[in-house]
């Protein structure tokens, strides 16, 4: 999902000069962390209200990266997530990276929520539910 207007929830984070690799693009590691940043911030801006700051009970199951574009320093990169799918235990987002505009990478991501006790999955409550479809794709809703 290449188009902008698919995500509602955004991220912007600051290239370091650190993310790059030896041909002055940004490397996949530091894309990988961009994408981490723009779930927290999306965690953050749409599901606080339920799950509230934290983060722990919730885990990445499947994590695929497109890297399409190289993005670089200086600048800044601008992280959309939007939900794709809400399953009984967990959901799915998708996510895409854009400098100047310009698609640089997408990532699907399936994510579980799981007892810390057991680590056994554990049904997504209604509330949380309810904010995740919020958040969904147009496409996928």
């Amino acid at each position: 999902m290449k188009a902008r207007d698919t995500y509602g929830t955004w991220t912007t984070v600051s290239v370091r000069y650190g993310d790059l690799d030896p041909n002055g693009h940004v490397n996949n590691g530091a894309i990988n962390q961009y994408f981490e940043d723009g779930r927290v911030g999306f965690r953050l801006q749409r599901l606080a209200s339920v799950a509230g700051d934290k983060l722990s009970g919730f885990a990445v199951v499947k994590y695929a990266a497109n890297y399409l574009a190289p993005a670089h320093y200086p600048g800044e990169v601008e992280i959309g997530t939007v939900v794709t799918r809400i399953g009984g235990s967990s959901y799915g987002l998708g996510q895409a990276i854009f400098q100047d505009d310009k698609c640089v990478a997408t990532a699907e991501i399936v994510t579980v929520q799981f007892d810390p006790a057991t680590s056994s999955s554990v049904p997504l409550s209604e509330d949380f539910r309810e904010l995740l479809g919020t958040a969904m794709a147009p496409s996928a809703a």
